[in-house]
């Protein structure tokens, strides 16, 4: 069964500055997103649901819905603040409830296996077709078996500032053991590290696997995120900056057995725009991959 592509692209992009997610960076002004659909087309997946805001649901629509409803179902729904669960929220939250969050509200849009990815994130095309791949004797009896595209953290880092990324531990089998989320994580003059609670210098080898938030789910999974938003909500709802992420509701199911993550090893070379600064090289190798014929001059002509 061919699996629906979510897209979240709700984020306020606070270290870039702008709206990233509608950003031109190939040669006919395509969209690091363009690129991520036109992978997912190319390798089969069967429909396109965006998850925006509404502050930028008219340049989604203008931009991307015209132009894809030829190649590709496309369909959007919106991830807003709200007043979840009758809650009080603080009058100084700004930025939507997450990564999970964003998530669930694509519930009615879905129907059967989906992936998800960010609208910011170029993955490149072997992570599209590893995960098509996955589900391609899925069936309803696998309802809890799920996976992830991993990446070797040398090859996800900004020249620029920090990052966050999902660092992973696997069993021998590949199926993720655990994935914790690190916030500020760099290349220093000793190499790859990240700060730990204690407000130390972690160090950790160019090859440790993390997640770049290429999942792929069930339905069964938006089970799970309606019990863990509730939760959720009920212990954070006053809290500003608090967010409900994915790899929390994934390290839950993990550890309570209620469902298994492959790890689907990517080789690829990771390209994004975490800071303005990393514009530059995201556009030169783009560049790059149209001269080697990997994608057309235009996508969508």
């Amino acid at each position: 069964m061919r699996p629906s592509l979510v897209i979240l692209a709700a984020g306020i992009g606070s270290r870039y500055g702008s709206i990233k997610q509608l950003d031109k960076i190939g040669p006919s002004g395509e969209t690091i997103i363009d690129y991520s659909i036109y992978d997912a087309v190319q390798s089969g997946f069967d429909k396109v649901v965006f998850v925006i805001r509404k502050s930028i649901e008219k340049e989604f629509k203008e931009i991307f819905i015209k132009k894809l409803k030829s190649k590709i179902p496309v369909d959007y729904v919106l991830q807003e603040l709200g007043n979840p669960d009758g809650k009080a929220i603080s009058k100084d939250r700004i930025k939507p409830w997450g990564t999970a969050h964003a998530v669930l509200m694509a519930e009615e849009k879905i129907k059967g296996p989906f992936a998800v990815i960010n609208a910011d994130d170029f993955y490149g095309r072997n992570a599209f077709q590893s995960l098509i791949g996955y589900y391609e004797n899925w069936s309803p009896d696998y309802e809890n078996d799920y996976c992830m595209v991993g990446y070797e953290i040398g090859k996800t880092l900004s020249d620029h500032g920090t990052v966050s990324r999902g660092i992973c531990k696997a069993d021998r089998f590949h199926n993720l053991v655990e994935v914790i989320e690190q916030t500020q994580i760099e290349r220093r003059s000793q190499g790859i590290a990240y700060k730990n609670e204690s407000g130390q210098f972690q160090k950790i080898s160019e090859e440790t696997m993390v997640s770049m938030n290429f999942w792929g789910f069930a339905p069964s999974f938006f089970r799970y995120l309606k019990i863990g938003f509730k939760d959720f909500i009920a212990e954070n709802a006053d809290d500003p900056d608090a967010e409900f992420f994915i790899p929390t509701i994934v390290n839950s199911l993990v550890k309570s057995k209620r469902a298994s993550v492959k790890i689907l090893n990517c080789h690829e070379q990771w390209i994004g725009m975490t800071y303005k600064q990393d514009k530059k090289q995201v556009v030169a190798k783009i560049r790059e991959l149209v001269v080697k014929k990997i994608y057309p001059e235009n996508l969508w002509k």
